[in-house]
């Protein structure tokens, strides 16, 4: 895929797209029903292209920590899928995007849902193989940080005791999955990795190599290490396609035109398949609960990179 300019010119381009936009921070908000989470700085905006050659380009607050949140989800797939295989994976769980919010208490059990939805992440969460809550907690670190290609992340235990506190939403989407003989196990441990996952804190330019490697079929290209099976990538790159935006996954495609996927952090993991990943930040989030300026600092770099995957 040809840009429509030089890679030299990229960090000017960043810079003007970022100053373009920052005015959009105005019209979101912070997400406040995570206490911790409403400390952010909706004035933070953060950017990193990481290319298959080992080029990076970022500009603004691309080195600031904040919680993954819903990112965490493309994790847990990845994962799930590793440890079950797809045919097991999507009997359990639907390939469909979902009208409903993300955190939508699911009712029904003729209806699945879908990985990306908090269900769906929960579900995975009780899927996870190991042989205590210890080791499962360990593997999502583990996976997180080759993805992201830094050994130095971990977990805000503020923001984790936050969400564990006052995740009552939730607690009541697993009893009801429980209820429903959806996910078996400790309901407590389930729970404690799926909020654990929630707050394993990056950066932008973390997301941007998790997106390097899902784009480059799970092989670092930096090492030429396999992170996961290629086979896994185009299902992956689907997921998010379909429903890694929650419930404006296709108006953000028709914008966009990226594999993404969105946090309540107010982080944008994105990808140019075979070519980059993409990190942006910026916590003041839309109605939906996607950061407001990420999509608007993605819809520019899209149109001034022709980066769209339909053109």
């Amino acid at each position: 895929m040809e840009s429509l300019m030089e890679k030299s010119d990229y960090g000017a381009l960043l810079k003007k797209i970022v100053e373009r936009n920052m005015v959009y921070n105005k019209l979101g908000k912070v997400a406040s029903y995570i206490p911790a989470l409403a400390r952010s700085n909706p004035e933070d905006i953060g950017i990193s292209l990481w290319d298959v050659d080992g080029n990076i380009y970022s500009y603004g607050d691309y080195d600031k920590k904040f919680t993954i949140q819903s990112i965490s989800k493309v994790v847990g797939l990845i994962i799930g899928l590793m440890d079950h295989g797809e045919d097991y994976i999507f009997n359990k769980l639907s390939v469909e995007a979902t009208r409903e919010a993300f955190d939508f208490v699911e009712g029904s059990l003729e209806k699945l849902d879908n990985p990306m939805t908090n269900a769906g992440a929960i579900t995975i969460c009780s899927l996870i193989k190991g042989d205590n809550s210890e080791e499962k907690l360990e593997r999502v670190l583990s996976f997180t940080r080759k993805l992201c290609g830094n050994e130095n992340i971990g977990i805000n235990h503020k923001v984790f005791l936050s969400e564990k506190e006052t995740g009552n939403k939730n607690k009541s989407i697993a009893y009801l999955l429980k209820s429903m003989g959806k996910i078996q196990g400790d309901l407590d441990e389930i729970l404690d990795l799926y909020f654990k996952q929630c707050s394993i804190e990056v950066s932008a330019r973390d997301l941007a190599h998790m997106g390097l490697i899902i784009a480059n079929k799970g092989v670092n290209p930096e090492t030429n290490e396999e992170i996961f099976p290629k086979a896994l990538a185009k299902t992956i790159q689907a997921a998010m396609t379909i429903f890694g935006m929650y419930n404006e996954s296709g108006k953000y495609f028709l914008d966009v035109g990226l594999p993404s996927k969105s946090g309540v952090g107010g982080g944008i993991m994105a990808l140019v398949p075979n070519t980059m990943g993409i990190g942006v930040y910026s916590p003041a989030l839309n109605e939906r609960g996607n950061s407001i300026v990420g999509i608007e600092v993605l819809k520019d770099l899209s149109k001034e990179l022709s980066l769209h995957l339909l053109g």
